[in-house]
């Protein structure tokens, strides 16, 4: 309807000026004559320019006091025209609201006397709040002073108005819209001589493709991955999230009374709760080096129980599947390595915005003859220099099953300090020789999580956001490319 009206009106006529009065004129919703216009100008039936502009409406309480009158007006009235007349009995007479503002009002306008009595200080009085208010809603103009006392008692607001103005003939212009053909179907190409079909938009994008999306965790990994693989270190398997206490606590030389292998730091299995198979030729060993020492270690001289070591767990660290690794190596002629992981472990931790209980380790180690502390520096600054932190401290730490042990620093430019990036040190040898590898062998290793720098490459400040049920779909669908040290 409103789309013939407007070219029907254009045939006749040299341009619609505004197109509020036009749908007014001709009883038309003025959201529809919007979007004719735009949806013809958009194929050249048109022309037209955009118009902005701000117009005054009645609140909902202007709009109450332009039917019924202002609340001053009322007050005025409930006075008599002579004596007076108690405040308490002027209350009961009015509505709450009423009371309220028109007693302010009148006695502001100097329309009464206020006191315990009020009285009339004059005869008769103009509601010209009502009137100004009347006046808008017919589109009439207000003097300013008028119009800046409705604004104060927020009586009248602003509201922003669009439409278009200059409303003229196009380039296509026809009085009515063609219809062309869309689709190829059989019967419009057995007609195609009459048909007129749709210009071909080669720039229109198509329809977006369902497809699977990259986790933010999963593209870190792959560049981690990347790194690890480029300094020529070999991955290592990870299969096994269910361990044996052997494998994750004892054969590091961690002794079965350390808080770590308590229940409330790490979840234990309830079935099948114990291992089956361990070495035992190497079980002894380890046995042996807790409870007396060896290797020019005293030991930690308590006694060891096979039940502890046997307990099935959900790993708490990579480093159990490195335990193995070692002592798989240990049994054939040495061969320098560089192992690593990057997979999942779990703690029984208190979930918060930077903790959870199952999370991701990354692993690095290198085992040859002769390593020094020194080497382990190196490593670990050529390491952490392809991930983009060159400047890196060293602090000295405590581990059960590395000596030295030293906490990783990277200078951290957008929060101006140094933060800490993870762990590392030297293997001891009260773990490495009850395996079986030569007494000169050292091995260096270094572990940091998966979530922190994926926190920081993404802008995430909660980890439940990154990993876990809370996880937003539409996150995965939008986050970009992982560039690791650029």
């Amino acid at each position: 309807m409103a789309e013939a009206a407007i070219l029907g009106f254009l045939q006749n006529n040299e341009s619609i000026p505004d197109s509020g009065n036009f749908a007014a004129e001709h009883n038309l919703d003025h959201e529809e004559v919007k979007n004719v216009i735009k949806s013809l100008q958009s194929f050249r039936y048109i022309e037209a320019k955009e118009l902005k502009r701000e117009t005054l409406v009645l609140t909902d309480e202007g709009k109450k006091y332009a039917a019924e009158g202002s609340p001053e007006f009322h007050f005025f009235s409930a006075v008599p025209e002579e004596g007076t007349i108690s405040k308490d009995d002027l209350e009961k007479k009015l509505d709450a609201s009423v009371f309220k503002i028109g007693s302010t009002q009148a006695a502001k306008k100097k329309w009464v006397a206020m006191g315990k009595q009020v009285s009339r200080k004059v005869q008769h009085v103009e509601d010209k709040v009502k009137e100004s208010l009347l006046q808008l809603q017919q589109g009439l103009e207000l003097d300013k002073e008028s119009l800046n006392s409705l604004k104060t008692r927020k009586l009248i607001a602003s509201q922003g108005w669009t439409g278009y103005s200059d409303i003229m003939k196009g380039p296509s212009y026809a009085p009515k819209r063609k219809t062309f053909a869309t689709d190829l179907t059989r019967e419009n190409l057995q007609n195609w001589k009459e048909l007129e079909f749709k210009e071909y938009n080669f720039n229109a994008m198509g329809q977006p493709l369902d497809a699977g999306h990259l986790h933010p965790l999963l593209k870190v990994r792959k560049q981690f991955k990347d790194i690890f693989c480029q300094m020529g270190f070999e991955e290592m398997p990870t299969n096994n999230f269910v361990e044996s206490s052997f494998w994750n606590f004892d054969a590091l030389f961690q002794p079965q009374q350390h808080p770590a292998r308590d229940s409330h730091d790490t979840f234990f299995l309830k079935a099948p709760s114990t291992t089956r198979e361990l070495p035992e030729d190497y079980v002894e060993r380890v046995k042996q080096v807790h409870e007396s020492g060896g290797y020019g270690s005293r030991g930690y001289n308590y006694e060891w129980k096979r039940e502890e070591a046997n307990k099935n767990l959900l790993r708490t660290h990579t480093t159990a599947v490195s335990s193995r690794m070692l002592y798989a190596l240990a049994k054939g002629p040495f061969t320098p390595k560089k192992y690593f992981s990057i997979d999942r472990v779990f703690r029984n931790e208190a979930v918060d915005k930077t903790h959870l209980a199952e999370f991701h380790q990354i692993e690095g180690l290198i085992c040859d003859r002769g390593l020094t502390l020194g080497d382990l520096i190196g490593v670990l600054e050529a390491f952490f220099a392809r991930l983009g932190m060159p400047k890196l401290r060293f602090k000295p730490a405590y581990n059960p099953y590395t000596e030295p042990s030293m906490e990783i620093f990277s200078y951290h430019p957008g929060l101006e300090k140094w933060v800490e990036i993870g762990n590392s040190g030297m293997f001891r040898p009260e773990m490495l020789q009850p395996m079986g590898l030569p007494e000169d062998v050292r091995v260096i290793a270094w572990g940091l999580s998966l979530e922190r720098p994926t926190m920081i490459l993404y802008g995430v400040d909660n980890i439940r956001d990154l990993f876990g049920h809370k996880v937003d779909l539409k996150l995965i669908e939008r986050n970009p490319i992982c560039r690791v040290g650029i």
